[in-house]
């Protein structure tokens, strides 16, 4: 199917949706409220939106279909924060009792089961969702019904809502970061490898934008839908036009079977290497190929020296075992846990309202670095990182920007993007 065809049900689900306010929201407001306004009202309340000895939450990932390769990784490490933090008390002494479904890797599907968990099971937050045309369907829904989100992958950019918040990088903490990288090695042809959908879409509009500001020259650019692994004719369009580098912008399985045609048409990283945003610890074994001397860009290696990475490591496999590795998206889902409860105990309370007017400035020590939340967009502060993979399948760092960038997830920072431009 589709994606246009996804979202053809969603008019029907978002207004019935809308017809619903969540159990934890306070006054419902629209997106051009001032700030002014929210932190009245949420010095005004005195109600937690919470009762009882436990918060409910929702944990909302594609355990089935072409992302559970990726997204069964981040629902277990939401798993371990909550278990983590009940162990130590809970957020504001409330335990929390989690709820799970299952997003199917479909669009449609997250779009109906958030809208289940705010409105049906009345959950304070929703933690989940992988591409961006899951978030994007569960975006009109979230703010229909004033509830909140919490994303946990590296997506496109030109996005802020007041009810969803990005943990994972936002296009200047990961794209801009990966073309400067490859500036650095003196690429001058560049192939576009992407599934067909938003992120990849948008991101390749971005990157070729940007590399015409480097000098670098864009050779290709071929699309598969997220639910093919035929990358065979797109492979050999890569293999006639040589290029110095391709950036891969295509995610779940569908990556083996552009790793497989890549390995057939006699590729690999000494010939036209790839640099990846969605190929992390978790996927490159799966690959079924040697990947070793490929690159990806993130924000979080397992590999990251930290006393909180150590941690969080170890925590990790003592849950699930000493041969599952850690990765940037799960570290994020993580880390979003954490930020979620500094929010609320800021805030004293668990009224989307309030949370969102304590957002501002609270941090987290994370396992990729301390984490800041910008409460202007909803992004957090990220230490950009480009990592080059090894025969153990990790990833050394080879670069960093040394330290957290500020998120701009609409581009404002930089003259050169034109959101009309193609």
């Amino acid at each position: 199917m589709s994606m246009k065809a996804q979202f053809r049900p969603l008019v029907v689900a978002v207004a019935a949706l809308s017809l619903f306010a969540a159990a934890c929201g306070s006054d419902k407001k629209s997106s051009s409220d001032s700030a002014s306004g929210t932190k009245d009202a949420a010095a005004a309340s005195s109600d937690t939106c919470v009762t009882g000895s436990s918060v409910k939450l929702g944990f909302l990932n594609s355990t089935s279909g072409a992302m559970a390769i990726s997204e069964q990784t981040v629902r277990d490490s939401l798993m371990l924060a909550a278990s983590e933090i009940n162990a130590g008390g809970g957020i504001m002494g409330k335990k929390i009792k989690f709820i799970e479904e299952d997003g199917q890797s479909e669009p449609t599907v997250f779009a109906e089961k958030i809208g289940k968990l705010l409105t049906e099971d009345k959950v304070a937050a929703v933690f989940g969702g992988w591409t961006s045309a899951s978030r994007k369907a569960m975006l009109p829904v979230v703010e229909g019904a004033n509830g909140l989100l919490f994303y946990p992958v590296q997506y496109e950019g030109l996005e802020a809502s007041k009810n969803i918040y990005y943990t994972g990088a936002t296009t200047n903490q990961q794209i801009i970061p990966a073309m400067d990288f490859l500036k650095s090695k003196g690429v001058k042809t560049l192939f576009l490898a992407g599934s067909d959908y938003v992120f990849p879409r948008t991101a390749n509009k971005i990157i070729k934008q940007y590399a015409k500001v480097l000098g670098i020259q864009i050779v290709g650019e071929e699309y598969v839908p997220l639910t093919s692994d035929d990358w065979t004719t797109q492979v050999a369009k890569i293999a006639a036009a040589k290029p110095d580098f391709v950036f891969n912008t295509i995610n779940g399985s569908s990556n083996v079977g552009f790793i497989k045609a890549y390995h057939e048409a006699g590729l690999g990283a000494t010939k036209s290497p790839i640099i990846s945003v969605s190929i992390a610890e978790e996927e490159a074994p799966a690959m079924g190929v040697n990947l070793t001397g490929q690159y990806a860009a993130w924000n979080y290696f397992e590999s990251v020296k930290s006393p909180a990475n150590t941690a969080f490591i170890k925590a990790f496999q003592a849950k699930y075992g000493a041969n599952r590795v850690t990765s940037d998206p799960m570290e994020a889902a993580y880390t979003s846990l954490y930020l979620y409860k500094g929010m609320v105990e800021k805030a004293k309370s668990f009224c989307v309202d309030a949370v969102n007017a304590s957002s501002g400035g609270v941090s987290y020590a994370a396992p990729e670095g301390t984490v800041v939340v910008n409460g202007e967009n909803h992004h957090i502060a990220k230490t950009g990182l480009i990592g080059q993979i090894n025969a153990s399948n990790q990833f050394d760092v080879v670069w960093s920007s040394g330290k957290p960038i500020e998120p701009d997830p609409f581009l404002k920072g930089y003259p050169w993007w034109n959101p009309n431009q193609g």
